[in-house]
């Protein structure tokens, strides 16, 4: 999957399925999977970490998880977060970082904002650098946004993400991640652009959707956003294996004389 290719599936109508992976096992599993896009979310400060928030998440961290995804996708194309304080600062030092994500063996960045990050994007962009905008429900906004809640439900509100949206094409971005903002905006916004959308609780109308791999899988549940669906149950099964285990060592059971050597 290369960028071009992202962009085209807008085009001929074919939905795009993105996931987060922060490591080379679950990325091996991911391109197994047939999926062709992988983002390594700042979410990772949350379902890796155990923080509450994605705010503590530096770039060298951020830049460790890239290269051990990137070092293993064969075929995906890999999109890296750029943490807080990583591009908002200046052009320049945004213009620098999103340039390491790239050496580390990233495809393309992707920076929170609406309008005021455009200066950012044509910096990045005129230089060789693609970069997928992020709208609506802002992570890294948390605090100025009161919360982790929906965005664009008045009708300003609702009128200004569209614009932003417009105007974050017009700066260059290949594409828009759309989160926690009413089906009908996200619907809105998808037609006004010629790039794709890609939803995470916007609605079934953009152009594809992304997941926390931990949220999908059922690994992370300290708490389950409404637009989450649960494909999997691993927590539970990991902890009866872990509990299989820790009882057969006790009792004796293992290791047996098959896990032994003679």
């Amino acid at each position: 999957m290369t960028i071009l290719e992202f962009q085209q599936a807008k085009r001929d109508k074919k939905r795009l399925a993105v996931v987060t992976a922060y490591d080379a096992l679950f990325t091996r599993l991911v391109e197994q999977a047939g999926i062709q896009t992988i983002l390594v979310g700042d979410s990772l400060g949350i379902v890796v970490q155990g923080k509450p928030n994605t705010l503590a998440v530096t770039m060298d961290e951020m830049l460790y998880h890239t290269k051990l995804v990137a070092s293993s996708a064969q075929r995906a194309l890999v999109i890296a977060d750029m943490p807080f304080m990583s591009y908002q600062a200046s052009t320049e030092e945004a213009v620098r970082n999103a340039g390491r994500f790239l050496q580390t063996g990233a495809a393309a960045v992707k920076l929170e904002g609406g309008a005021v990050m455009s200066d950012r994007i044509k910096a990045m962009t005129s230089i060789g650098i693609p970069v997928m905008g992020h709208l609506g429900m802002t992570p890294q906004s948390v605090h100025v946004l009161g919360g982790y809640k929906v965005q664009g439900k008045v009708k300003d509100r609702a009128a200004l993400l569209l614009e932003d949206a417009k105007v974050l094409e017009a700066a260059g971005a290949f594409g828009l991640v759309l989160e926690a903002i009413p089906v009908s905006v996200a619907k809105d916004i998808t037609d006004a652009i010629s790039i794709p959308t890609i939803g995470i609780g916007a609605g079934p109308y953009c152009d594809g959707q992304v997941l926390v791999l931990h949220d999908l899988l059922g690994l992370f549940d300290a708490f389950t956003p409404k637009f989450v669906k649960t494909y999997a149950h691993l927590k539970t099964d990991a902890l009866q294996a872990l509990s299989r285990y820790k009882e057969e060592v006790e009792q004796g059971k293992f290791p047996s004389d098959s896990e032994s050597y003679h």
